[in-house]
């Protein structure tokens, strides 16, 4: 683990934030925010908290086991809300480019996305492969609560926290070792395993 944590965020819905802290999930899937400066997703930082988003999620997009959850974490949200909670952390231990739909139908069983969502994103800008983030998440024993910047909104990746963080930021990973590097290796051959 890092000693010394960064200040960068990456945004993700709060649902699979909710997943990947849980445990569910060692996955997410990138091809760039709207407004992205490249319109193409880059890797900015290899470790990084995660920074619950509201917008975009929708019950049809989700495996019918995790639409309850959302209703229930959209219940909860204030849209007039001026912060936020982050509660967990997280590294990158793989980043895998996913270019055709049959690797990607492989990998369903480990998020919580349908599979018509998941294809939607390998589908938009073709041309471009869709990345497969393979995260060791970690729980902060105390929650940041942030203010909600203006420099923080839009269909972006990644955000700079211009909030000043403690410098003592204790955590712990929400999967065991082993059960950790099983789901690492499983998903990876997955992966690496095209059609010849």
């Amino acid at each position: 683990m890092m000693e010394e944590k960064q200040t960068i965020a990456l945004k993700e819905w709060a649902i699979a934030v909710k997943a990947l802290e849980a445990g569910e999930q060692i996955v997410i899937m990138r091809k760039g925010g709207i407004i992205e400066e490249t319109r193409d997703f880059r890797l900015e930082s290899n470790a990084f908290y995660l920074y619950p988003t509201y917008e975009h999620q929708k019950n049809e997009l989700l495996k019918s086991a995790y639409q309850t959850n959302l209703d229930e974490i959209l219940e909860t949200w204030d849209n007039q809300a001026s912060f936020i909670k982050v509660t967990s952390y997280a590294e990158v231990t793989a980043d895998l480019e996913v270019n055709d739909q049959e690797q990607l139908n492989l990998l369903f069983p480990y998020h919580i996305w349908t599979e018509h969502f998941a294809e939607e994103r390998l589908k938009w800008k073709r041309d471009k492969p869709l990345h497969v983030l393979l995260l060791r998440v970690y729980r902060l024993s105390k929650p940041l609560i942030l203010p909600i910047l203006p420099e923080y909104n839009g269909c972006k990746s990644w955000i700079r926290l211009l909030t000043e963080l403690p410098l003592d930021v204790s955590m712990a990973p929400v999967l065991a070792d082993d059960v950790f590097a099983t789901q690492v290796e499983q998903i990876k051959r997955l992966c690496t395993n095209k059609r010849r």
